[in-house]
């Protein structure tokens, strides 16, 4: 009878693995696809955000509360409104998270 090893993946692919999935998670929801959706013309208000998303206003904070830990939208004070809009680099986290060809073939 052979023994069995464990083998822990790197820490560096399960860093990468984690930050995909929760990119993927933060936008698969409808709210936030329409959230970035309009964060993609330019900067809104919660207020606006509240507008096109329907939601009440403590569903759409919980909202953008994952959209700020995704790293993907960040917020601004101005007086008592916030706004917020897209990371700089919001596009190419979605697209990076995404799997490649490469990524499917090497998981078989």
């Amino acid at each position: 009878m052979v023994d069995s090893i464990h083998v822990e993946p790197s820490t560096a692919a399960w860093t990468d693995r984690d930050r995909s999935l929760a990119t993927l998670s933060a936008v698969a929801d409808p709210v936030r696809w329409t959230v970035l959706r309009r964060l993609a013309d330019g900067r809104a208000c919660v207020c606006e955000l509240q507008e096109i998303t329907g939601v009440a206003p403590n569903l759409l904070s919980y909202h953008l509360k994952v959209l700020r830990q995704a790293q993907l939208v960040t917020a601004s004070r101005r007086g008592r409104w916030v706004d917020y809009e897209l990371a700089e680099d919001t596009s190419r986290r979605i697209h990076g998270a995404l799997p490649t060809m490469g990524t499917a073939e090497a998981t078989r």
